[in-house]
């Protein structure tokens, strides 16, 4: 079951997809030997694709999205997010800069307000995950101190005295307290990461 950004996302590359298909249709390149001598629109570190058709960059953007990583896989699906943005962004810059097309556009079709909306759209996903991620960071990170901290008094027991070693163990036992505190709070925080990523494009 796809969630309601998910959704959204598949819905905003459709509507690129018609303007991509229009905008192949007016062979507005044919006529310019500058762009005919290009190998491709967009640079290798956007797109893999090779082409001088806007759709068939769309395409590449649908199989991007496809293959997007599961949300649970924090990093990889906002590095991946991330990438799905840019190369709209790229196709959308392509379509707006031609003034044959804007003008054609304003009668028919309007292709800034969705671009604005997608952009935003996007942006309000990115931004809001962004500081919750910088949480999830720190608390991983707290969470790695205090398994150190467990290990090192642990170590620390096999040469103790026995009043030493029980003050060892006291120790242990309260780090494993702040340690389950610190795992509630990376689920809490995992938890908010969800919400915000569901609710923001609804």
């Amino acid at each position: 079951m796809h969630s309601p950004a998910f959704d959204k996302l598949r819905q905003q590359v459709a509507t690129l997809k018609q303007q991509a298909e229009q905008f192949d249709k007016a062979k507005l390149f044919s006529k310019n030997r500058y762009m005919q001598a290009q190998p491709s629109l967009f640079d290798r570190a956007v797109f893999s694709t090779k082409s001088m058709n806007l759709a068939d960059y769309v395409a590449e953007i649908e199989d991007e999205v496809s293959s997007l990583p599961p949300s649970e896989h924090r990093h990889a699906y906002t590095y991946a997010l991330e990438r799905i943005a840019t190369q709209v962004q790229a196709v959308f810059n392509v379509i707006k800069s031609t003034p044959i097309w804007i003008k054609e556009n304003k009668s028919h079709y309007k292709p800034r307000p969705k671009q604005a909306v997608y952009k935003q759209a996007v942006q309000q996903v990115i931004q809001s995950s962004h500081e919750l991620y910088d949480e999830l960071k720190q608390n991983h990170e707290f969470e790695r101190r205090l398994l150190l901290m467990i290990e090192e008094r642990k170590m620390q027991m096999d040469k103790a005295t026995p009043a030493k070693a029980q003050k060892l163990n006291l120790e242990i036992l309260t780090t494993h307290a702040r340690l389950g505190r610190c795992r509630k709070a990376i689920s809490a925080t995992e938890e908010k990461i969800q919400r915000v990523e569901k609710q923001q494009l609804r």
